[in-house]
């Protein structure tokens, strides 16, 4: 654990973010449930921002990562409706079956740790599991333009 916190909170100060490693580590299911609903339901970039959000008050804010109250937060300040969002936060049955699919359809696939990138070739695909050093996602990107040509 301590070389992971040394490792991203390396990773974390050159890209300006402040990890913090004291919060509660929580299981997310609820979490991934409401950035699906808000991506079916209002798109991706909603989605993002909310994950934006939730990644902020996870990572650097040591909130607990799918109660209720940050739900709520990472949802209007991800620009949902505060009342959209109250209803999705609370309706902890919407959307849970696609969740659940899509965690089962992920394990089925071997992927076991995130980030998990999977870079589609002409020739081949190029997979990264797990945080990376850029140069690693410039050498995978290198790689499939050169045998894309």
């Amino acid at each position: 654990m301590r070389q992971y916190m040394a490792i991203m909170g390396s990773y974390g100060r050159k890209a300006g973010l402040d990890f913090k490693f004291g919060g509660i580590m929580a299981n997310t299911l609820q979490a991934h449930r409401v950035v699906g609903v808000v991506q079916r339901s209002m798109g991706e970039e909603k989605a993002l921002a909310v994950v934006e959000s939730l990644y902020r008050m996870y990572f650097e804010e040591e909130q607990h990562p799918s109660s209720e109250e940050t739900l709520l937060k990472a949802c209007t300040e991800g620009g949902v409706p505060e009342d959209v969002a109250k209803r999705i936060v609370e309706d902890q049955d919407e959307g849970l079956m696609e969740a659940k699919q899509e965690i089962r359809e992920a394990v089925s696939n071997g992927i076991d740790s995130v980030p998990h990138i999977i870079f589609e070739g002409k020739k081949r695909d190029i997979t990264l599991e797990g945080a990376k050093e850029v140069e690693e996602y410039e050498k995978a990107l290198g790689q499939i333009l050169k045998e894309s040509s």
